[in-house]
């Protein structure tokens, strides 16, 4: 690598590839990672964004794009948030971040040759690198895959798995850990550091395939080389101070400082040596270089709209807002102060969901199990038949995840769970992977589950408590919108398995409208003086035969669901109205199933076609 060129001009519009970036000297590559960090700075405070990640492994990226070259080599993020650096770094803007027709805040194939896996959810990359190192040695090809792992993720289930499977195989795989917190054992000891750095040595490694092609032309060799491959790794184990990942088969190399650009390179290549999979351990700060995400002990930084760069202030509007998530949040916090039997789970979205006052006032049954929806799950419903009452908070988008839990380990064996489904519907910028719309189709397939659904905090309310009545497992489906703030306090008169209906008996239409935008659509009718009797169906699974009676003897029935698609709720109704032998026009509109993209709610509403205006345009032409 040169170390010179200080005449070169160094900006992010100078960054061609990977052979200039090899060509810059040390001094020059931490102008680049100054100048990546502010870029990422400028436009996640604009538009909004995940930062404090982006802004820790800022080192990390460079100093692999300067190892490796990515034209060939494959990176796969995990989480693909994480990825700003190596976008900007492969040509790419950060303007007008995560809005239609500009750059995505995840790893996006459609985006660019560089992005070869895309991924929003956790845990992934490493089954993908083992599928691409697997199609590698298969087809006689040269390059090297890249896992870069956060320290969140390596501990999920998926993750867990794919180490198992790749430690026992031949097909190299390098793992770059990025651990801004997690504790892992450190080796320690003179001989861990000297067979270390013989394992990475390029003669040692040349020699040891020399060593095994010679012994392996012969079976007596065969067992030879057996044999001395076994006594050394006994020697070794008996020396050696190892670590989770020796002992799975993988060589180790670190703790490295995650950000010294010297150091990554000389870890880096020295992966690049080994002859089997190596777990590259780094060590960053989530958040480098801009205080407030440094100091951030709750994960506020994580992921944020728009804010002030200079203050740290959120760019609000409506500071004051109350949300759906908040109000939830409320509710829980008041089960837990006045039922000691009530226990919260959460899969590492305490922040996102609004839970923070919960976990700092009952600490001792407020559990974050990590990104592991599966084990929160399975847990929750463990505790139900321990005698307690669980409540489960996650997103509808990882709720997918623990879809074999809920059916297997609760509902078969009747566990009374509250199962608190938060960002329900089109979520905006985060787009396909963190859409929320399709829990309602898959939950509906569980004997014995409950899907609600309220359109009112006070409907909320009377759910929430309805879920500790005994009913098995009892989801509560809730948008991230805002509320109005002059709602009742007290709860709504919501029998189980009952709808709320406002009826006029000179009314054509039954507008059987789902969650809050099923209200607003009816209040707009009103307005418009439609003939429109409107049915909140509140309980969206199951559907009981004597709610949808009452609908039989209307003109024409519009059902009304912009959070879920129509696989879900809507197809329940057209499928009872069927057997039922209804005779008038029935239409359902709902989210189109489709892989959405990221764009705002209110685009994603319209291009569905559920936003209240157009449903609104249909339910007058049904008059």
């Amino acid at each position: 690598m040169k170390k010179n060129g200080s005449d070169v001009k160094i900006s992010l519009n100078t960054i061609s590839d990977h052979s200039f970036l090899c060509s810059l000297d040390y001094k020059q590559a931490e102008k680049v990672c100054a100048l990546l960090r502010s870029e990422i700075l400028r436009c996640v405070s604009t538009y909004g964004g995940h930062l404090s990640s982006n802004l820790g492994d800022v080192e990390l990226t460079v100093a692999l794009h300067r190892v490796f070259d990515f034209k060939t080599d494959k990176l796969i993020f995990d989480v693909g948030h994480q990825c700003y650096a190596h976008k900007l770094l492969t040509g790419r803007s950060l303007e007008h971040l995560n809005q239609k027709g500009y750059v995505n805040g995840f790893q996006n194939r459609k985006e660019s040759p560089y992005d070869v896996y895309d991924a929003g959810h956790s845990s992934t990359a490493l089954s993908a690198c083992e599928a691409f190192a697997y199609a590698r040695d298969l087809d006689q090809e040269h390059y090297d895959v890249v896992g870069f792992v956060g320290d969140a993720s390596i501990v999920n289930g998926l993750s867990l798995e794919a180490l198992n499977d790749l430690g026992a195989r031949s097909h190299k795989v390098i793992i770059v850990l990025n651990d801004n917190g997690m504790a892992i054992h450190k080796p320690s000891g003179g001989l861990g550091k000297f067979f270390r750095r013989i394992s990475t040595d390029k003669l040692y490694n040349k020699a040891k395939k020399g060593y095994r092609r010679l012994l392996y032309r012969s079976a007596a060799g065969q067992k030879l080389y057996t044999f001395t491959s076994r006594f050394k790794d006994t020697l070794k184990s008996k020396l050696v101070p190892t670590t989770f990942f020796d002992n799975m088969g993988f060589t180790y190399i670190g703790p490295v400082d995650g950000h010294n650009l010297r150091a990554l390179e000389k870890a880096f290549k020295a992966a690049k040596r080994a002859t089997k999979s190596v777990v590259v351990h780094c060590s960053t700060i989530k958040g480098k270089g801009y205080a407030p995400a440094e100091n951030d002990k709750k994960g506020f930084w994580h992921s944020v709209p728009p804010f002030d760069l200079a203050t740290g202030e959120i760019k609000n509007e409506f500071p004051n807002v109350l949300t759906w998530p908040s109000y939830i949040s409320e509710l829980i916090h008041e089960r837990m102060e006045n039922d000691p039997d009530a226990i919260l789970l959460v899969p590492a979205m305490i922040g996102g969901s609004h839970l923070e006052r919960c976990f700092a006032d009952f600490p001792a049954r407020c559990i974050d199990v990590g990104i592991a929806e599966e084990h929160a799950i399975t847990m929750a419903g463990a505790l139900s038949l321990a005698g307690k009452k669980p409540i489960a908070c996650l997103y509808s988008t990882f709720l997918q995840r623990a879809y074999d839990e809920l059916l297997h380990d609760c509902a078969r064996m009747g566990a009374n769970l509250t199962v608190l489904i938060d960002h329900a519907g089109l979520v905006g910028k985060n787009g396909e992977t963190h859409q929320g719309i399709y829990d309602e189709a898959f939950l509906k397939s569980i004997p014995g589950v409950t899907v609600s659904m309220p359109s009112s905090p006070e409907i909320g309310r009377a759910l929430f408590e309805e879920s500790f009545a005994g009913h098995g497992v009892f989801a509560i489906r809730y948008p991230s919108d805002s509320l109005e703030s002059d709602f009742e306090k007290e709860k709504a008169y919501c029998p189980y398995l009952s709808w709320h209906s406002r009826v006029k008996k000179e009314d054509k239409i039954a507008l059987i409208g789902v969650g809050p935008l099923g209200r607003t659509l009816y209040e707009e009718a009103e307005k418009e003086k439609l003939p429109v009797s409107y049915f909140d169906p509140v309980y969206l699974n199951p559907v009981m035969e004597n709610e949808l009676k009452k609908v039989l003897g209307y003109k024409a029935i519009l059902i009304y669901d912009a959070y879920g698609t129509e696989e879900g709720f809507a197809s329940s109704i057209l499928s009872g109205l069927m057997k039922m032998g209804y005779q008038g026009k029935a239409i359902a509109r709902c989210v189109k199933n489709d892989f959405i993209g990221f764009d705002t709610v209110e685009n994603q509403r319209k291009g569905s076609l559920v936003d209240v205006e157009s449903v609104l345009g249909l339910l007058k032409t049904l008059a």
